[in-house]
């Protein structure tokens, strides 16, 4: 954690910052209630330890102003002997706890003790706030109900692992639900009421990243202006989540094994082995063995997380729970629009189960949420689906429109139509549509001529 020390005793100031660096955190100091909140707009702190009397300034003064910017923030007040009822009104005023000057170590304990836990409760409101903010839309529940037996093979080898604290990795394609999963793993884990911490592997630099996983000291790289605790620490006691792992940088790949092996890390910039009691999670649409192959990724760092493995199916695979998928976002984003609708049309139910979805769970709750926006009438129409999933439809089974895509119940004839049509629309010559359809020009000729000429040759 890291606080901020508001205190014009540079010795007390100083003495101060030393006890909480020597319990493992991080601590600043400032001399004024003036810098102090200077240092809190500019920087990200924990709690605050502010002194009462600070000079020319009153410890009372500063503390709404604080509460006024960070109305969650921590604020334990330091005051002299004989100042306890001014401690008190302070608490009054929002301050958490009080401690009276001199302080022994186990009175700092205990105080340290309870912002610990003031902002472990902080933690969870946050993550039940988010989990209830989108629970509809990615619930794990919707994905441990599926009715597809590749599913409930991955789904039985994760949660029968959660409650282990063994490296679980997560394979599977992009948008097939590995991070939802992963969560319901925490969830269902001795975890559960510790921290769960993502980082994407992706999506910084390699030096950015770094940083990001096992935080830095301050000046250890140009803009390093402070110090700062990484998602290691923060996990701290729970899980860490690192969303794939494939594209993981080759120089950071060492420090991460070391992580998994010896639960020890340095910040960036600094000599200090730091113990990390976390669990990793890993996922990844990369495939690690032919990554290990061609040397993007350590065989060694491969065999330590490949202890737990399960492997999230693609969409197309289990088509059992297309349309049951479909519904359950239909009904959460019906909802969250006002949008009194009845459900899919006949047609429109045909076309998400005929379409191949590359795109996974990301791309069918993309689609029925647009879907429910442009719909005009009382269900959602086909061409309220996005224009990938319509493609060409013809008369079915019954009279319903089907989408032509292959596994389609409709004819040969009506499929290789269809497929005429659009390689002819989409080359710029009949001898290209030829020779993409694999057939001699005189051959496409007499079919064009039989479909009705599009247009000429």
């Amino acid at each position: 954690m890291d606080f901020l020390v508001i205190d014009d005793d540079k010795t007390f100031r100083d003495a101060t910052c030393l006890l909480i660096d020597g319990e493992g955190h991080y601590a600043e100091g400032a001399c004024s209630g003036e810098l102090g909140l200077t240092e809190l707009r500019d920087g990200k702190f924990d709690a605050v330890l502010l002194d009462l009397n600070l000079g020319k300034e009153q410890g009372l003064d500063i503390l709404p102003q604080i509460l006024q910017g960070k109305p969650n923030l921590p604020v334990i007040i330091f005051t002299a002997q004989g100042s306890v009822k001014t401690a008190v009104e302070a608490m009054r005023r929002g301050a958490l706890d009080f401690l009276e000057k001199p302080f022994t170590r186990e009175q700092f304990h205990l105080v340290i003790a309870r912002v610990q836990r003031f902002h472990q409760l902080n933690q969870n409101i946050e993550r039940l706030e988010l989990e209830v903010k989108d629970a509809n839309a990615q619930s794990p529940e919707i994905l441990l109900d599926s009715n597809a037996p590749s599913m409930h093979a991955a789904m039985d080898t994760l949660l029968r692992a959660a409650k282990t604290p063994a490296s679980i990795l997560i394979l599977g394609e992009s948008g097939t639900g590995k991070s939802v999963v992963a969560r319901a793993v925490h969830q269902h884990s001795h975890l559960a009421d510790k921290p769960f911490v993502t980082v994407s592997c992706p999506s910084l630099s390699k030096e950015l990243l770094e940083s990001e996983l096992f935080g830095h000291i301050k000046g250890a790289f140009t803009g390093a202006q402070r110090d700062h605790w990484g998602r290691v620490k923060a996990a701290a006691g729970g899980t860490l989540f690192l969303d794939e792992i494939g594209d993981l940088p080759l120089e950071i790949q060492p420090k991460l094994l070391r992580l998994l092996q010896e639960r020890e890390y340095e910040r960036v910039g600094e000599n200090v082995t730091r113990r990390a009691e976390v669990r990793i999670i890993a996922a990844t649409s990369r495939d690690l063995q032919k990554r290990v192959a061609e040397g993007a990724f350590r065989e060694d760092l491969y065999f330590r997380l490949n202890v737990i493995t399960a492997v999230m199916p693609p969409l197309r695979e289990r088509p059992g729970d297309l349309l049951r998928f479909a519904q359950h976002h239909f009904k959460h984003f019906a909802g969250l629009c006002g949008r009194r609708l009845e459900g899919f049309s006949e047609a429109a139910s045909a076309a998400i189960r005929a379409y191949s979805w590359p795109g996974n769970l990301r791309q069918l709750r993309n689609a029925v949420e647009r879907a429910v926006i442009m719909a005009k009438g009382t269900e959602i129409e086909l061409d309220d689906l996005p224009a990938e999933l319509r493609g060409q439809t013809v008369a079915g089974p019954g009279g319903a429109e089907t989408p032509l895509e292959i596994g389609s119940m409709v004819s040969l004839e009506q499929l290789e139509e269809a497929h005429l049509r659009k390689v002819l629309e989409r080359t710029p010559s009949l001898a290209e549509a030829a020779r993409v359809l694999g057939i001699d020009q005189a051959t496409l000729y007499r079919k064009r001529k039989k479909l009705g000429a599009l247009r000429g040759p």
